[in-house]
């Protein structure tokens, strides 16, 4: 019982110690441009079972993710992190993942409109992926699209240097997007991402996409925008690039917005 404790208080120092890690990076990056021209800040709670167990971890899973994003003079910052069961017990493994993600706006940086069709502004775009024990570094070109009745909708393609088999060098491709739309008079939104891995020799090809469908329901309490609920529907095929482990869960999620 000692162990587990002491366990606990490590798991909840290193969560604390990491969020403040990421949120102070990410609001810092834009002090020296003058303040964010807008910024977004949320957490999630997702509950869902029937996890894949076949690389480890637990059939039932709770997680909690910080996330925020913000815009400045010459780009966007986003990051999130994922903290999986955090109320760690004797029979649960709490386990950390987060990315931090800069990306420079070329029409910003190069005072000229890169704008053309559905593209709205071509970006470098870099990612840290970080872990239990291990940490990617990505970078490379972005696009955003105008496309109709989407509040935005990326593409991000990257090199992806993988720090755990040294000098294996791959690609990913990175969709974003949000969609509002109404059903009656309920305020929902479609949203979510999907990665694209490919390309690293120790690893196969894999994909993993989170969409989502919420709710406003801080609506129907008179704050609106605050409160969102619904389902996130995890898919990762060849998940960590191990062929044949694949995943498909579905997630109750409640997201408060600040």
């Amino acid at each position: 019982m000692k162990t587990i404790a002491v366990e606990q208080r490590l798991s909840k120092k290193i969560i604390f110690i990491l969020s403040a890690f990421v949120m102070s990076i990410m609001y810092s990056s834009t002090s020296f441009a003058g303040a964010a021209t807008w910024s977004t800040t949320n957490v999630q709670l997702l509950y869902g079972n029937n996890y894949n167990t076949g690389l480890g971890g637990d059939d039932t899973r709770t997680v909690m993710t910080i996330e925020g994003a913000n815009g400045w003079k010459y780009g966007d910052n986003f990051f999130f992190l994922d903290i999986t069961n955090p109320n760690k017990t004797a029979t649960t493994t709490t386990s950390l993942y987060a990315e931090f993600s800069p990306r420079f706006s070329l029409s910003a940086m190069t005072g000229s409109d890169l704008s053309a069709g559905i593209i709205k502004d071509f970006l470098i775009t870099t990612t840290l992926e970080a872990g239990n024990g291990f940490h990617n570094y990505l970078y490379g070109v972005a696009a955003d699209l105008n496309l109709p009745g989407f509040a935005f909708f990326q593409v991000n393609w990257y090199i992806v240097r993988d720090e755990v088999t040294a000098n294996d060098d791959g690609s990913q491709v990175t969709l974003a997007w949000l969609y509002p739309f109404k059903l009656g008079s309920v305020d929902m939104a479609f949203e979510g991402f999907a990665d694209y891995a490919y390309g690293l020799d120790k690893s196969e090809d894999n994909l993993v996409a989170g969409p989502r469908l919420l709710m406003d329901v801080g609506k129907f309490f008179d704050a609106p925008g605050t409160l969102q609920a619904g389902v996130e529907h995890q898919i990762w095929r060849n998940q960590f690039g191990i062929d044949g482990q694949d995943e498909d869960v579905t997630q109750l999620m409640v997201k408060w917005i600040w």
